[in-house]
């Protein structure tokens, strides 16, 4: 899971880290720079399209060719020549560019491994489709998903979210280099086979620090019994963990296969782009019209309705009216759920009646301490009322619990780091591959213009401009839910200085 290293000459190139080195010394070489040497360094020898690098350091962005060659001479003039004399990029007539200098690929930098929480840690990794059809994944992405979210309903439990787990999907890796990477103690893994309407589940329950197997089962069931199945498996688990302890309330469960299928297919799409949260959108309704007391289909209903008006440039009205109702029929249908609460408390801050989104929060997680997502939308909403501090503490958490999140924690802790006024650490943490997207390059412009660094704020106002044409600072104001007068301005002021439209 680390970035990866390269040496070359007197030269060390991190990719993970974003640092270049020279005998020990950093090279102050931009940020598309880094992007353009990193895939020239990690294919030496080899011609790479001009059309491919400007991907490598412009991702989704179309620019001119000219900006390719101006980057490439200030990587030139940055390397200087090798001791041999030549040059470490050769230029390709009309086709390209190559490394030509001899690279060293060095072990990835080794991340501090995280501390063990004070109680018993688990991670659940994705269960291995066991099926002879491809089409099955989804429904061993969804077992493991469920499991997770039971795991995380146990007060007693540290669980890691699932966003992170599935980063091992497909991966042979030692399960103690998982857990260290993780910061757990306990791995659950397993396989599933679904055919001709029973399901199959091998699971067992790893010990990473001493390697024992505390325990294993296999389940033979009827398709109709998978609930029943993870509820008896998330039983095992804590009775191995924890001894024997009172069951939290029931969730609602889904009582039509497909909506199941649906919605587990839906949630992986729902904030990826305009284009795919379209997609969710069809199978999320198809989902609730299958199984209309689905309440999770409900709650990412909502969401997909929220970020269209939010995030993605959609009619205010009416997907802001839609999407309150969907998600208070989601908690109404099933009042244990967690993830019902916080999205409705996440859409009632959006509405500013800030007392009942509070309420909201707090019985989230009530009854789920371990919803990495409930704490990471928290520190949004802490960070825009003026409690800046909390925000940032709340999103440190989600990332605890969720080490290797989705792209939008890196915004949120961007965010929070511009409002504390540490704007180098925003401008780090903005230009991370995991954010670096149209919609947070509003905030790193922000922190670049309060660095001084005005001709580097330009470019990336030009640059979210194009992805968001009809962006004001105005409408933006007027749709966050501000609550700090203060924290409005500054964000308003870095805004201004950076020069997006008012």
């Amino acid at each position: 899971m680390q970035g990866e290293r390269f040496a070359f000459g007197p030269f060390v190139l991190d990719s993970g880290a974003g640092t270049l080195l020279r005998n020990d010394v950093p090279v102050a070489v931009g940020y598309r720079g880094l992007r353009l040497l990193a895939a020239l360094v990690g294919r030496p020898g080899e011609i790479l399209g001009k059309a491919e690098l400007m991907d490598a350091a412009w991702p989704g962005t179309a620019v001119e060719e000219g900006n390719l060659t101006v980057q490439i001479a200030q990587l030139r003039k940055l390397l200087g020549p090798p001791a041999d004399g030549g040059e470490w990029i050769s230029t390709v007539p009309r086709v390209g560019y190559r490394f030509t200098g001899v690279i060293e690929q060095l072990g990835g930098a080794k991340r501090k491994p995280l501390p063990l929480p004070a109680k018993p840690s688990i991670a659940v990794l994705p269960f291995v489709n066991f099926s002879n059809d491809p089409e099955q994944d989804s429904f061993a992405d969804g077992l493991t998903e469920d499991l997770i979210t039971d795991l995380s309903r146990i007060s007693g439990l540290f669980v890691i979210a699932r966003n992170s787990t599935f980063a091992y999907k497909g991966k042979a890796m030692d399960v103690r280099e998982i857990a260290e990477d993780l910061g757990v103690r306990y791995l659950l893994e397993g396989s599933a086979r679904r055919a001709a309407g029973r399901v199959r589940i091998n699971a067992q329950l790893v010990d990473a620090v001493s390697g024992e197997h505390l325990w294993a089962e296999r389940f033979d069931r009827s398709l109709e019994d998978i609930f029943a199945v993870q509820d008896e498996v998330t039983a095992k688990i804590v009775e191995a963990l924890l001894g024997r302890l009172r069951a939290p309330p029931p969730r609602n469960r889904p009582q039509n296969l497909e909506a199941y299928d649906l919605c587990v297919r839906a949630r992986k799409l729902i904030d990826d782009s305009p284009q795919t949260a379209r997609e969710a959108h069809l199978m999320l309704t198809r989902a609730v019209s299958l199984d209309p007391d689905y309440a999770e289909a409900y709650r990412w209903l909502a969401m997909n309705h929220w970020m269209g008006w939010v995030h993605w440039g959609e009619p205010i009205e009416p997907n802001r009216s839609v999407a309150l109702e969907l998600a208070r029929k989601a908690v109404a249908i099933d009042p244990n759920d967690a993830g019902c609460h916080w999205v409705l408390a996440n859409l009632l801050a959006y509405e500013r009646s800030f007392a009942e989104a509070d309420a909201e929060f707090a019985k989230a997680f009530e009854l789920d301490p371990n919803e990495a997502d409930a704490w990471a939308t928290l520190s949004d909403i802490e960070v825009l009322a003026g409690r800046v501090e909390e925000g940032l503490e709340h999103i440190r958490k989600a990332f605890r619990l969720n080490p290797f999140p989705a792209s939008w924690y890196y915004l949120t802790l961007g965010q929070g780091q511009y409002a504390a006024r540490d704007y180098e650490a925003a401008v780090e943490t903005l230009r991370r591959d995991e954010t670096y997207r149209t919609s947070s390059r509003r905030f790193l412009a922000a922190s670049l213009a309060q660095l001084g660094r005005l001709d580097e704020a330009r470019a990336e106002v030009e640059m979210f401009l194009v992805g968001n044409p009809h962006f004001t600072t105005r409408h933006w104001v007027w749709t966050e839910p501000f609550r700090d007068a203060a924290t409005l301005e500054h964000f308003v002021d870095g805004f201004r200085k950076a020069g997006l439209p008012e």
